[in-house]
C-alpha cells in the first residue's frame, strides 16, 4: 500500500473536484474525513493563468481548462456542479495547513471557498513520516474508516488513492483481508447506492513485489482495491492541448492488467472475443481513465508553493467529481456504475461518451526489470480502460443506461 501524505492526496482530492465543479458540492469529505461547504459561486471574471513557476510549462492547465477539456464546462454553466453530493476520501494522516492552502487556491481561480473540518475516528498523525509499504499493513484501518463513513452517513462516493499490489497480498492474511473489502464493497455499491472509485496504480503493468516497497515485481501484477469488481478502477492518461481541442495518450505509469484474485465480472463478459481471450476469464482493469501524468496534471498548492502532482491519485478524485455531477443530475445516487459504463461502451454513443485512447502503453523497463505491459488500442485496453470522459454526453447517457 502507498501511504501518501495528506498534503498530497488530500489536496489532490479537492483540487480535482474544484477543477470539475464551478461551484462544488455542499460537502466533500476527505482523508481524516473533512467536510467542505461552498458559500458562493465562482468568479467567472477571474483570469485563469497558471501561477509562477508553473506558467513556463505549456502543459500547465487551469481548473477551467480541465473543465473544457473533459466536457464539464457546459454542465457547470447549467448549474450541474455536484451540489448536494459528498465525496469521501480515506487517507492516512492530515495537513495542518490544508485550510490555508485551499483558501489560496480558491482565491487564485475564483472558486467557491470551502470550510474544512477534520473528522478522525481512529486518530491522526499529521505529517508523520510514514514509509511507503505494501501488503496488509494499514488496510484494516482503512476498512474501519470506510465502515465508519458508511455507518455515519458521511456521503455516497468513495475516492481511494491507496493501493497494495496483488503480489504482496497473496498469502492467507492478505486473501482474508481482500475478501473482507470485497464483501463490503459489494454490499454498499449494490445495496446502499455507493460508488467506489480507486486508482489503478502508478507503476505501469507491474508494482511492488515486497512489503517494503523496494523492489518491483518482474511479472505483471495489478493493484488492490482497484481490482475488486465492485470498484471502478481509474487509470491514467497524458492530456495535451492541441488547438482547437485536446487529445490524450496513455500515461506510461498507468496501472493495468488482469487480476489473479478476481474472475471476470458479468459486466466485462459482453466485450468482444478478442478481449475475452486477453482477459482469460479474469477481471481486467482499469475501467476508465483521466489525466495522471505529473507533467500535465492538475495544479496543487502546498505549504506556500504551487506544484503539479499527478498519478492515479489525481485521476481518481477527478472521476469522483464526475460521479458527483451525475448523482446531482439523476436526483439520486447511481451506486454501482460499472455495468452502466460498459453498456455505454458497447453502444452507438460510445464515441460521444468516451475519448478513446489509442496511443501509448504501460510497459516497464527500469534497467532492472522488463515487463512488456499493454498497448492503448481502440476500445478497451489494460492501460486506460474505455478512455476518459466526455462528460456533457457521458453523464446523461450513463443515467439513462442505469435506469
Amino acid at each position: 500500500m502507498r501511504f501518501k501524505p495528506i498534503v498530497q492526496t488530500h489536496s489532490l482530492l479537492f483540487i480535482a473536484l474544484l477543477v470539475l465543479l464551478a461551484a462544488c458540492s455542499p460537502s466533500s469529505l476527505s482523508g481524516n474525513n473533512s467536510s467542505a461547504t461552498p458559500t458562493r459561486a465562482p468568479t467567472r471574471t477571474t483570469a485563469e493563468v497558471c501561477p509562477a513557476p508553473l506558467n513556463s510549462n505549456p502543459n500547465c492547465y487551469t481548473p477551467r481548462a480541465f473543465r473544457i477539456a473533459y466536457g464539464i464546462e457546459a454542465l457547470t454553466e447549467q448549474g450541474l456542479t455536484g451540489k448536494g453530493q459528498t465525496v469521501i476520501d480515506i487517507v492516512s494522516y492530515g495537513s495542518p495547513t490544508l485550510q490555508q492552502d485551499m483558501d489560496v487556491f480558491d482565491k487564485k481561480f475564483g472558486l467557491p471557498p470551502i470550510t474544512i473540518q477534520g473528522v478522525s475516528p481512529l486518530g491522526t498523525a499529521p505529517l508523520s513520516p510514514v514509509d511507503e509499504t505494501q501488503g496488509t499493513i494499514g488496510l484494516p484501518e482503512f476498512l474501519k474508516l470506510e465502515q465508519y463513513a458508511v455507518a455515519h452517513h458521511l456521503g455516497q462516493i468513495f475516492s481511494q488513492s491507496f493501493v497494495a499490489s496483488e503480489a504482496t497480498l497473496a498469502d492467507s492474511a492478505g486473501q482474508k483481508l481482500v475478501k473482507s473489502f470485497s464483501d463490503f464493497y459489494r454490499q454498499i455499491t449494490t445495496q446502499q447506492g455507493f460508488t467506489v472509485v480507486s486508482g489503478s496504480g502508478d507503476n505501469g503493468a507491474t508494482d511492488w513485489a515486497n512489503i517494503a516497497a523496494t523492489r518491483l515485481s518482474p511479472n505483471p501484477t495489478v493493484n488492490f482495491p482497484a481490482d475488486v469488481p465492485w470498484v471502478t478502477a481509474v487509470g491514467g492518461t497524458t492530456l495535451r492541448n492541441t488547438p482547437p481541442g485536446y487529445n490524450e495518450s496513455a500515461w506510461s505509469g498507468s496501472g493495468g492488467g488482469m487480476s489473479k484474485f478476481f474472475t471476470e465480472p458479468d459486466f466485462q463478459k459482453s466485450m468482444p472475443s478478442t478481449l475475452q481471450s486477453q482477459l482469460a476469464g479474469q477481471r481486467g482493469l482499469p475501467d476508465i481513465a483521466g489525466d495522471a501524468n505529473p507533467v500535465t496534471a492538475m495544479i496543487n498548492y502546498i505549504f506556500g508553493h504551487w506544484n503539479q502532482i499527478g498519478g492515479t491519485s489525481a485521476s481518481t478524485p477527478f472521476w469522483a467529481g464526475i460521479v458527483a455531477i451525475a448523482n446531482q443530475m439523476a436526483g439520486h445516487p447511481l451506486g454501482f456504475i460499472n455495468p452502466g459504463l460498459y453498456k455505454l461502451a458497447a453502444s452507438q454513443n460510445a464515441q460521444k461518451d468516451f475519448r478513446d485512447i489509442t496511443s501509448g502503453n504501460n510497459e516497464v523497463n527500469d534497467g532492472n526489470i522488463h515487463v512488456k505491459g499493454f498497448q492503448a488500442v481502440q476500445g478497451w485496453d489494460a492501460v486506460t480502460g474505455w478512455g476518459s470522459p466526455q462528460a456533457s454526453q457521458l453523464i446523461p447517457d450513463l443515467i439513462a443506461a442505469m435506469k
